[in-house]
């Protein structure tokens, strides 16, 4: 998406990466080479257009492995969980905010773990990061260049991450969040295939924490796709002294309600390594019992990602189309109507104003000498006309250009620029009203393509669903280690 000037280094680097993703996807099977088939059917559209650069494509914005993402508030437990889960110290943890930056969590085969700078997610496709400074310079000018303050990359040894990705977050507070922040946890949620956000029962009032909650809860409820927020009260163990569990948690379901939360399901968990003894052996039963049980289904729903995930790459197929044919390429047709209406106000001033120039001159009696000069004057009028028309069609280009803004990523804007500068070049009259390359052809491939997208889901279905019970059904796409090992 960017029409900028790009080495032969990096598109052959890139180049490389994209076919490295494509082999790793020929063992997902053939529903996830369907959506990249797809996926580059509809780069070819966005080149022609005029959206992508020759080397852009649809492919590299996509998450190809599962992401759970764990948020939540300062010291609540989220890097204690993704220990316990993953079954190795790989977080630093205690009472106080720990962690300063987004930690994306991936497999690593070395046995030592490995801290990478935000270079190696910024600058790699397979990553969920890709290209993120982009985004946190436009959201926050200056932060771009500061991403080794929010984000790192951590290996990982443990068997249970392998084909999937997990991010750990830092200690949330809205009220303190700077603006890069708050946009990485946006780009997180709206990634993210499942979604842990953890409180801490050992500071049951809610209602104080106002700005956080409408963040991280408030917000969340209205997505489309809400079912996969999972809302967790850690550190339950600490109302065992007091034996009050069910008082902690009702202020925490009478808090989340506010903000609009009244179903779905709430987690009560505490860590078995951090927690404090409970002397009471009854109490301690009745408390390990509801732990066990919240703690099993959330390595349910975590092992269960694959399923998700496999949904969203072909949703993206689909929304990819749609988001062409009925965003991109309408908003590109409004910019077209302006420039259309701005160069034609305009070409009618400067008719206007060489009228009342001849009326002068023939005022003033030149109207012979012009006569007389015959179809020199004829000649230099119409290279004046041409001159002007095509200076007007400069402006107004520029002036719709500039009026743009960047309240919205600069990717987003470059690509509305570089279909714009397409569909108003020399050749293209201002009143073409389609955009250049949007014909019957194009609208064609998008049509099989959202097609394509019924059909992977149709696919899928036939993976996971079997309402008639007959045999022989198809396998599932193949699953990360710990989902075969049941872990």
């Amino acid at each position: 998406m960017v029409f900028g000037r790009r080495t032969v280094g990096s598109d052959r680097l890139e180049a490389a990466l994209e076919t490295h993703i494509q082999n790793e996807l020929e063992e997902e099977g053939p529903v996830f080479l369907a959506v990249v088939a797809g996926l580059r059917e509809l780069d070819r559209v966005a080149r022609r257009l005029g959206f992508f650069s020759p080397t852009e494509s649809y492919t590299r914005h996509v998450p190809w492995w599962p992401i759970i993402a764990v948020l939540g508030t300062y010291s609540a437990g989220k890097s204690t969980f993704l220990n316990d889960y993953l079954d190795y110290p790989l977080q630093l943890t205690g009472n106080q905010a720990v962690d300063d930056k987004f930690t994306v969590v991936c497999y690593g085969q070395d046995a030592q773990v490995r801290a990478l700078p935000a270079l190696a997610l910024d600058a790699d496709p397979r990553f969920p990061f890709y290209k993120i400074s982009r985004e946190l310079e436009a959201s926050a000018p200056g932060e771009g260049e500061r991403m080794d303050a929010y984000l790192q990359l951590k290996t990982c040894p443990s068997q249970v991450v392998r084909g999937r990705i997990f991010i750990d977050s830092p200690g949330f507070d809205a009220d303190e969040q700077r603006t890069a922040v708050l946009r990485l946890t946006d780009h997180i949620v709206a990634l993210s295939d499942l979604v842990l956000v953890f409180f801490d029962a050992r500071h049951p009032e809610a209602g104080s924490m106002r700005d956080t909650l409408e963040h991280l809860v408030e917000k969340t409820i209205r997505r489309t796709d809400s079912s996969k927020f999972l809302y967790v009260l850690n550190h339950l163990d600490a109302t065992a002294q007091d034996d009050n569990a069910e008082q902690v948690v009702a202020a925490w379901q009478r808090g989340l309600a506010q903000k609009g939360l009244t179903a779905g399901r709430f987690y009560h968990i505490y860590s078995r390594s951090a927690a404090a003894p409970i002397a009471d052996p009854q109490v301690r039963a009745r408390y390990e019992a509801l732990r066990e049980h919240d703690y099993g289904e959330l390595q349910a729903r975590i092992q269960q990602v694959r399923t998700a995930q496999a949904y969203r790459v072909v949703g993206t197929l689909e929304r990819s189309a749609n988001e062409l044919e009925r965003q991109l390429v309408p908003q590109l047709r409004a910019m077209l109507r302006g420039w259309r209406a701005g160069v034609v106000w305009r070409d009618g001033l400067l008719l206007g104003g060489g009228l009342v120039l001849l009326g002068l001159l023939a005022w003033f009696g030149l109207g012979e000498l012009l006569l007389g000069l015959g179809g020199w004057s004829l000649g230099v009028a119409a290279v004046l006309a041409g001159y002007g028309h095509w200076q007007v069609r400069r402006r107004v280009r520029e002036r719709i250009i500039a009026g743009l803004g960047r309240d919205r990523a600069d990717q987003q804007v470059d690509n509305l620029v570089g279909a714009f500068q397409r569909s108003t070049c020399w050749y293209r009259s201002i009143f073409q009203t389609e955009p250049a390359a949007w014909n019957a052809q194009t609208r064609a491939i998008v049509a099989r393509v959202r097609a394509e997208a019924d059909r992977c889901v149709q696919q899928l279905n036939d993976i996971y669903t079997n309402p008639s019970g007959t045999a022989g059904r198809h396998t599932a796409p193949s699953a990360a280690p710990s989902e075969q090992s049941g872990k």
